[in-house]
């Protein structure tokens, strides 16, 4: 074995023995819930009325806070965070890199008087607002480096917390982030404006069925998939360090074939991990209540309740952040890439999302009769027909480089964007369609035949799930499986309300329209739905998404199956996605293009990443690796050859030659690349370079790694350097 890998083993071997973290929850978890945020139990303790029914407002109505009352909740804001041991504050925001920034400042003011001694303070106004550079993150041409100024704004509709780390604590303000003539540089003003202009196009729809109704806001439970490996090995591979995934590795003699690890028994030091990741999110106010083993090897998965849409997607930010410092303090490194093996499943994140009234209902719930709830079939179709119209942009919000190991790969979803509903609301829709309102249908609880003694009877839900689809309908909420697991769900929600405002949107003047002609309002709802279900019947599929017979039935409906990123984002460019955005105020047209610019940017970045490295590595682990195992060979050969052992020198000459075989196929293949990327890097605009990459490049890849991957079993153990698969997945 490799002095590399060898001394990666060793110290893996001491840190599982060794390193415990805190490991158990030893609290009940209704008493460390939320303790570390500023939320409505620590606002009436430490604001004055005035202020705490301000914030409340500004949450539930969207009004906005003045100068004067943020001066009263940055003085209590203070107090309850130094009362918990805070020494600094910052503005939390969620700028275009797809991550979380932060600049902090500290409570403290030193004196201008030589005698005074300074104070701890935080203004109202330091509070609304901050100034980072903003020249320095991705802008897609809105700033450039000569005009730096950008401003952080409190967001009070997402609570400020404490982030407890062994160096100290600190208060974050979550923020949007602007430039200094106003344009989103960030990811949190877009969805908050487009669950304003779901609300706006939502509520006048509710008021056909409820008057009670005066406001609805989207809601978010979202499901993160992770690897965990040794922290010692992953640092023994650059690719993964560097890239987040393996550019190189023969898949391990024991993969997933044996279905044991889904729903597995959780070993020991990974579950002291998880328990310590679910206490300190449980402190942040974050849900977590679910945790199992996933489909692959050291593959897992948490999950928390339902929560308002955008506290819910900065409580994954946050997720993510505290997997990667929680699995440091147990020796672990927490993968979040979509695809960190090749030949196991990929990780995403499915972001099950729905609709919530301010009385307390779930738009999406069907309940015992579909199909005589008028109002359930509305939202339903209205958000069936949203995905029929806008598939495109709803495939660009979730396209990304690590994304496309999953999309169009066989792996779940598929790149094609549909529907799945189950048998029971298809045959629901079906009867509509033709009917309209029925008196029959209803969705009832039936038992499951179970015929085992002593097993008490379950009732079967009324549809099936579908792992294949990227947009299923699961009971009372639409479950978008594409976005990837690395990914911040903050672009694919912004997508998601937004186009389906727009559909409420036009079914409201679709209604009215029929009304003025002397329609009844029920008959015109009816109507309209009617004409919808036919003119979205093709986005919707209940059968298998990974199959061929599928694409092909898919081209015939006229479904577009773009599998690379580059590609898939030129809808963004349009002129129809620009209006879509700007209609409803939730994006101009010049902050799309940005996050076009950006985003491509991102993904030449990447791969151009990947490439250089996979050029390197192979130099100097793969090759020489192989070469000298070659020099055994043939002096094996020699040797026995020169014994008269024919048969056996016969067997090291055909190992010679499997050898050079495979290391002239890589040396042709890394020119082919080394080419490839001068052409990328001579086109003249990033679209061009990143399109460049995604056809010339990215293919080498794979036709390498089947020669690299083949040298991997053929040469000796002790030579190769790189922690193989076996040991990186199986080592708990």
């Amino acid at each position: 074995m490799s002095e590399l890998r060898l001394n990666a083993l060793q110290k893996t071997k001491k840190n599982t023995i060794h390193l415990n973290g805190k490991g158990h929850l030893n609290e009940k978890i209704s008493d460390i819930f939320s303790q570390n945020v500023f939320g409505l139990s620590a606002m009436k303790d430490y604001l004055t009325e005035s202020a705490y029914y301000a914030i409340i407002s500004a949450h539930k109505n969207r009004t906005r806070i003045d100068s004067t009352v943020a001066e009263h909740v940055a003085k209590g804001m203070k107090k309850w965070a130094m009362d918990q041991g805070v020494t600094h504050y910052t503005h939390w925001f969620q700028p275009l890199t797809g991550l979380t920034a932060e600049k902090h400042d500290a409570f403290y003011k030193p004196s201008l008087d030589i005698n005074g001694k300074g104070i701890e303070s935080l203004t109202g106004r330091e509070l609304l607002q901050r100034e980072p550079d903003a020249s320095s993150f991705p802008t897609g041409g809105l700033r450039n480096t000569s005009a730096a100024r950008g401003y952080t704004i409190w967001d009070p509709t997402s609570p400020a917390f404490i982030l407890e780390l062994e160096s100290g604590k600190t208060l974050y303000v979550p923020s949007v982030f602007v430039s200094y003539t106003g344009e989103s540089l960030g990811n949190k003003a877009p969805v908050l404006k487009s669950i304003e202009a779901l609300n706006k196009a939502a509520s006048p729809i509710c008021q056909y069925f409820d008057s009670e109704v005066k406001s609805i806001f989207p809601t978010l439970g979202w499901e993160q998939e992770y690897f965990l490996v040794d922290e010692t090995l992953y640092e023994a591979r650059p690719d993964l360090m560097l890239t987040g995934r393996t550019l190189f590795g023969h898949s391990s003699a024991k993969g997933q074939e044996c279905d044991d690890h889904y729903f597995g028994a959780i070993p020991d030091r990974v579950q002291k991990f998880m328990h310590e990741f679910e206490s300190e999110s449980l402190k942040l106010g974050i849900p977590v209540l679910t945790r199992h083993n996933e489909v692959a090897p050291s593959q897992y998965e948490c999950a928390p309740m339902y929560e308002e849409l955008n506290v819910s997607v900065d409580h994954n930010l946050l997720v993510m952040d505290t997997l990667h410092r929680v699995a440091k303090k147990h020796g672990l490194k927490a993968l979040l890439h979509e695809k960190p093996f090749g030949g196991l499943n990929g990780s995403g994140k499915h972001n099950n999302w729905s609709m919530a009234t301010n009385t307390g209902s779930n738009l999406l719930a069907p309940g015992k009769k579909p199909s005589t709830n008028l109002k359930f079939l509305t939202f339903f179709v209205n958000v069936i027909k949203a995905v029929e119209v806008h598939a495109d942009v709803l495939r660009a919000s979730i396209a990304t480089p690590g994304n496309d190991h999953r999309l169009g790969a066989n792996e779940a979803p598929p790149a094609i964007i549909s529907v799945f509903i189950g048998d029971t609301l298809s045959t629901i829709l079906k009867n509509f369609k033709l009917n309209g309102l029925e008196k029959d249908g209803q969705l009832v609880d039936l038992p499951m035949e179970l015929d085992i003694p002593g097993i008490p009877e379950a009732l079967l839900d009324n549809s099936d799930r579908n792992r294949t689809s990227p947009f299923p309908f699961v009971g009372n909420r639409f479950e978008f499986r594409g976005v990837g697991s690395e990914a911040s769900c903050s672009f694919p929600m912004t997508v998601l309300n937004t186009i389906v405002a727009e559909q409420l949107t036009l079914f409201k003047q679709d209604v009215e329209a029929l009304k003025a002609k002397g329609k009844e309002e029920q008959d015109a709802i009816v109507s309209v739905l009617q004409q919808y279900i036919k003119e979205s019947e093709r986005i919707i599929f209940n059968g298998d998404g990974y199959s061929k017979e599928w694409e092909k039935e898919a081209a015939k409906r006229g479904l577009a199956n773009i599998k690379t990123t580059p590609y898939a984002l030129d809808i963004l460019h349009s002129q129809k996605t620009k209006l879509l955005f700007e209609n409803h105020g939730v994006l101009s047209s010049e902050e799309l293009e940005a996050r076009y610019e950006v985003l491509q940017e991102f993904y030449v970045n990447k791969i151009r990443t990947e490439a250089e490295l996979l050029k390197e590595l192979t130099h100097t682990h793969i090759l020489p690796a192989a070469l000298d195992q070659q020099d055994k060979l043939i002096s094996l050969y020699s040797g026995y050859k020169e014994m008269g052992l024919t048969k056996a020198a016969e067997g090291m000459k055909a190992q010679v030659e499997k050898l050079s075989g495979h290391t002239q196929n890589v040396n042709l293949n890394i020119e082919k690349l080394e080419k490839a990327i001068l052409k990328a890097e001579s086109a003249k605009d990033v679209v061009k370079m990143s399109k460049c990459y995604s056809d010339s490049v990215t293919p080498l890849f794979d036709a390498i790694r089947t020669d690299t991957d083949a040298l991997e079993v053929l040469v000796d153990d002790s030579s190769w350097k790189l922690p193989k698969y076996r040991e990186l997945l199986f080592i708990k």
